[in-house]
């Protein structure tokens, strides 16, 4: 894509993350997408090269599993974003994630989960200040390829369930988005994930969570 074309859509994508109560998104209408460019100086890491084990305490690591059983290794940044991290936590502690899928794919922009209808309109109970810039708050997060961040509606606090991570940079989101992690690894599912058969941002066959747990990291 262009570069001038990109620039020109980026205020557009700013805008483009809708997710938070089923009310507020029924009356959103539909946004385009650009695409930023990928970086291809990216160190990413590989699933084998790290060993880890699922704990039934809480700790800032995430393992995302997939239905075929690919996995997603995050780390959690509380100091950036406490409130976002601790509203993760609670409802990965809740299994709320369970058997949920990815219900929006934007390859080389993000892949988006969370929604309990996968529709892009549902959400948890509860809604949560938005951790960004903006907004008031200093999160330095920036949202390059593998950051997991919140997704929103126009509303800067309607942040609940629905999360999405970056599958390029997409630095123009800093700033509008509460960044709160980064991926340690996995990235080979990313990139399934990404790329995914959709139709109008939606995946036709959505590729679903098997579980979202906490895990510890051994040396």
């Amino acid at each position: 894509m262009k570069k001038k074309f990109v620039v020109l859509l980026s205020f557009i994508l700013m805008l483009s993350l809708s997710a938070c109560s089923s009310k507020e998104n029924s009356t959103n209408k539909k946004e385009e997408i650009a695409f930023p460019e990928v970086d291809g100086n990216i160190e990413e890491g590989k699933i084998d090269d790290i060993s880890f084990k699922e704990s039934s305490k809480i700790t800032n690591y995430i393992k995302i599993e997939m239905a075929d059983s690919s996995i997603i290794l995050l780390e959690l940044y509380p100091d950036k974003a406490p409130i976002t991290v601790k509203n993760f936590q609670k409802l990965v502690q809740e299994h709320f994630y369970d058997n949920l899928t990815f219900h929006r794919v934007v390859k080389n922009f993000m892949v988006q989960g969370g929604d309990p209808t996968g529709t892009g309109g549902g959400g948890s109970d509860e809604t949560i200040k938005g951790e960004f810039k903006s907004n008031g708050v200093n999160n330095t997060i920036s949202h390059t390829r593998g950051t997991i961040s919140m997704a929103r509606s126009n509303n800067p606090d309607s942040a609940s369930s629905q999360f999405f991570i970056c599958d390029a940079n997409s630095t123009h989101l800093d700033g509008n988005y509460a960044a709160f992690g980064h991926m340690l690894a996995g990235y080979e599912t990313l990139d399934r994930i990404a790329s995914v058969k959709t139709k109008k941002e939606l995946a036709i066959n959505p590729p679903k969570i098997k579980t979202i747990r906490f895990v510890t990291i051994e040396n």
